[in-house]
């Protein structure tokens, strides 16, 4: 069952602002095919869907996409793009790499799905599946990124120095800057290693009314929770989830000091407890991933909060099988 744990670390007031986000918005209508996402109403919540972005069926071409842009302006010279991923990113960097006529390498956990590894290289890049795990892989590509004419393009750092995981939390904040004129009293946003939440409470904290933000974990991957009842990051085993996206062992570290002091809360759902969302929303019309389907799983574990809830729809059907299989 859903389970609810309120942070006791939140200090709202010590959430910096997002970025300007002015240039980045500029950035991202330039893209082919950019336009607002929509927002609607299911299951007592409003939704934003992110399951057709800018061409791909996830969120993350927008901070991959703004990743790459900064990673070029400041190394001109980088002719190949590499990244861990455990699907939706992987595929975004391969999209954003022949955009711009690059070569693109994305390193994958042996858990990732054939569909997965499919849709990353229908985009032109060469995938590597490891033997390891989703940590194993951004490791991998950590090193990978040293090589001459490379560069590491994450949503990820396990080094609270390195500035480049936050460029993909920048790139997020033009999910959010279309909200404007939404009304809603809670946020709701799944968790991996954290980035789209950092981005969601960087936001909501900056509202003229704050918005609490719930964070939303697989039961088996919840590294957020565990960090947050011992307050600092930590690893913790993940042993498998349908929800790959998530199915991360730590927070990043670029985003832990955000996660600390602006998540109100996290909730923990189950695989099992996705399915209901799911088959609701595909007899809606809604074709929703598990990733996406996590935070409507945690509605009713949200309704001693109050309020009207919005939730942050992350992905359509980015495994077909999986999807398929559920609904």
């Amino acid at each position: 069952m859903s389970r609810l744990f309120v942070n006791p670390h939140r200090r709202i007031d010590q959430v910096p602002p997002p970025p300007s986000g002015d240039e980045i918005l500029r950035f991202h209508r330039s893209l082919p095919g950019y336009e607002p996402t929509p927002v609607w109403e299911a299951l007592g919540a409003l939704v934003k869907d992110e399951s057709s972005r800018l061409g791909l069926p996830a969120f993350k071409i927008l901070g991959a996409s703004w990743a790459v842009e900064r990673t070029l302006r400041e190394r001109p010279e980088v002719n190949t793009l590499v990244a861990a991923s455990a699907g939706n990113h992987g595929r975004a960097v391969a999209r954003a790499a022949a955009w711009r006529g690059l070569r693109c390498r994305i390193f994958l956990p042996a858990r990732a799905s054939h569909a997965r590894v499919e849709a990353i290289a229908s985009e032109g890049a060469e995938v590597v599946r490891l033997d390891g795990d989703y940590e194993d892989a951004v490791a991998a590509a950590g090193e990978a990124g040293t090589e001459p004419g490379t560069a590491n393009v994450a949503d990820v750092s396990y080094d609270p120095g390195d500035p480049r995981g936050g460029w993909a939390i920048e790139g997020y904040s033009t999910l959010f800057r279309e909200l404007a004129g939404v009304e809603f009293d809670l946020l709701l946003v799944p968790i991996g290693v954290g980035s789209l939440a950092a981005a969601a409470v960087s936001f909501a904290a900056h509202l003229e009314l704050p918005v609490p933000v719930v964070g939303v974990e697989p039961v088996s991957a919840a590294c957020v929770t565990a960090s947050l009842e011992a307050g600092e990051p930590v690893t913790i085993d993940a042993p498998g989830t349908t929800m790959a996206g998530l199915d991360c062992a730590r927070p990043s570290a670029v985003a832990w000091p955000l996660l600390r002091d602006g998540l109100h809360a996290t909730v923990t759902v189950s695989d099992d407890e996705l399915a209901g969302p799911m088959r609701l929303l595909a007899g809606l019309g809604h074709q929703i991933g598990e990733c996406g389907a996590a935070p409507l799983a945690a509605l009713e574990a949200c309704a001693e909060l109050g309020g009207g809830s919005l939730a942050i729809a992350t992905e359509g059907v980015t495994d077909p099988g999986s999807y398929h299989r559920v609904v």
